[in-house]
């Protein structure tokens, strides 16, 4: 996948581009998350248009969050990533980034139709912040897996001592900023309007702290479909890309 990078108010956001011929998706990757974990997904997309998968802000190549960093930040730069594609587009989404999705798709008509893989709506996590605000980056994952995700401690143990630890103390950066954002926002009337293809993985599903965020969501989106994803949880981008990736081409024949 190349590069692609465009300005929004003098912030760069930064994204990875699969070519093609037809309407674009556009993938928006949660909390813990950047477009480089998320190309395995994209690449797994049986779709004849181009992939874009966004580095959001405070990760990778885009710029910092910026004072007053909120979900409509966010909302806005997706935005002006669809002004820069010129036409309408396929959402997907995952955790965060599939309320960022839902979010813009109520409000944008450019947007054809909205993939939400676990949407999270707050309250989700609210009182791990104070230790998180105090935590340099390293702590910081180590409490985002043990105490909010429930990820056993030897689990843990064994992720510290990998490859992928160096990145997620990375990606941690941003974290306290996206739960408080994630925790502030409140979807107006419009998602009644919605019709999303929603996923939850089973592992998750009506399990603390991803079922009941998914419900949360659910609840609002009275016209949404609903995927179990079988034999995963929240992480399926990490566990089978591949099959992720199937599901949503799935979805988005449908």
């Amino acid at each position: 996948m190349e590069s692609r990078r465009i300005d929004r108010d003098g912030v760069p956001l930064h994204g990875l581009w699969r070519p093609g011929d037809g309407v674009p998706i556009v993938v928006v990757p949660g909390a813990m998350a950047d477009a480089e974990s998320y190309a395995p997904v994209a690449e797994a997309i049986d779709h004849p248009g181009p992939v874009l998968v966004l580095d959001r802000r405070g990760r990778s190549a885009s710029g910092p969050q910026g004072d007053g960093y909120s979900t409509q930040t966010e909302v806005d730069d997706l935005r002006a990533w669809l002004d820069q594609l010129g036409e309408p587009v396929l959402l997907v989404g995952w955790s965060y980034g599939a309320v960022i999705a839902l979010e813009l798709a109520a409000h944008d008509p450019r947007v054809r139709q909205v993939i939400g893989y676990d949407p999270v709506l707050g309250p989700f996590g609210a009182e791990l912040l104070p230790a998180l605000r105090e935590a340099g980056p390293d702590r910081r994952v180590e409490i985002i897996n043990r105490d909010l995700s429930r990820v056993p401690a030897e689990a843990v143990a064994e992720l510290r001592n990998s490859p992928a630890w160096a990145s997620l103390c990375g990606l941690a950066v941003p974290v306290v900023a996206e739960l408080e954002a994630i925790n502030a926002f409140r979807p107006g009337p419009e998602w009644v309007e919605l019709s999303p293809a929603l996923i939850v993985g089973e592992r998750s599903r009506d399990v603390e702290p991803y079922g009941p965020a998914f419900e949360r969501a659910a609840a609002l989106l009275p016209k949404a479909t609903t995927t179990v994803l079988v034999g995963h949880g929240h992480l399926a981008h990490v566990e089978n890309p591949t099959a992720l990736g199937r599901l949503i081409t799935e979805l988005l024949a449908h």
